[in-house]
């Protein structure tokens, strides 16, 4: 898998991420790791930060729910318009974790 399709995969992935439930950036890597050979929540931040203004990015926060810096509120208001699950410090994990089925 070219580094190119690697990214249209981590979008393709953000995509289907319903509303109102998360994704952390390790789960996201830890998905796509069996058809890459990648797994990195590090390289998903940075996918994320470089190509994700077109997906529900607001979506993707780390595995504490801490929201993505430098926008944590727009990503509160888009997340509390959605109905998801947030606590003090960001989304609350333990209910608003979405793993897909495949």
């Amino acid at each position: 898998m070219t580094p190119e399709e690697y990214v249209e995969e981590v979008l393709a992935l953000v995509e289907r991420i319903p509303p109102g439930r998360v994704m952390s950036y390790g789960s996201i890597a830890d998905h796509l790791a069996d058809r890459s050979g990648r797994s990195s929540a590090r390289l998903i931040g940075s996918i994320m930060a470089r190509h994700g203004g077109g997906v529900p990015w607001y979506r993707v926060v780390n595995s504490a729910g801490r929201l993505p810096p430098g926008h944590e509120t727009e990503a509160r208001a888009r997340l509390r318009a959605e109905g998801t699950p947030l606590g003090r410090t960001g989304v609350d994990m333990a209910t608003a974790d979405w793993r897909p089925a495949d």
